[in-house]
């Protein structure tokens, strides 16, 4: 893998960030009217955070971008690191980059006592089975994707 740089964001409004999230929506043919709203958004969503990853040139690799969300019962409580959105650039896709950023992501979440990561994929279920993480039998996703989660 040639030189890059791994940068953690916590403002949406970080120039590199828009350009790679826009990248991706246009990839997944998702039009956005109010862009500008869309990263307020996430600024306001407490505890919101993302890795982009950019080349020597920087040049956008990817990025990952994650939340805990607490789940709760009127007995049990658990936070979990929700990966929301996760994007490898085509021309660096299979060269490691998504496995790196996906370890990130998930130290991220151990460091501050997270110990389960949970997602949807319609994509890339074979990519998040290869590192660890199983459907969640019984859990369902507004989305209708399938769920995975995997203990840390």
């Amino acid at each position: 893998m040639s030189f890059y740089t791994d940068a953690l964001i916590t403002d949406f409004a970080d120039a590199a960030f828009k350009r790679c999230f826009r990248q991706y929506f246009a990839e997944l043919g998702i039009e956005v009217r109010d862009w500008d709203g869309l990263f307020e958004e996430m600024n306001a969503d407490s505890g919101n955070e993302a890795y982009i990853r950019t080349d020597a040139n920087g040049n956008v690799i990817g990025f990952i971008q994650f939340i805990p969300i607490r789940f709760t019962s009127w007995f049990f409580e658990e936070v979990c690191g929700f990966i929301r959105e996760f994007w490898i650039s085509p021309e660096y896709r299979a060269k490691g980059h998504g496995t790196e950023l996906l370890a990130l992501a998930e130290k991220r979440f151990a460091d501050n006592g997270i110990y389960t990561a949970i997602l949807t994929t319609e994509t890339a279920e074979r990519f998040y089975s290869a590192h660890g993480y199983v459907r969640a039998a019984g859990c369902k996703a507004k989305n209708n994707d399938p769920v995975l989660i995997k203990r840390l």
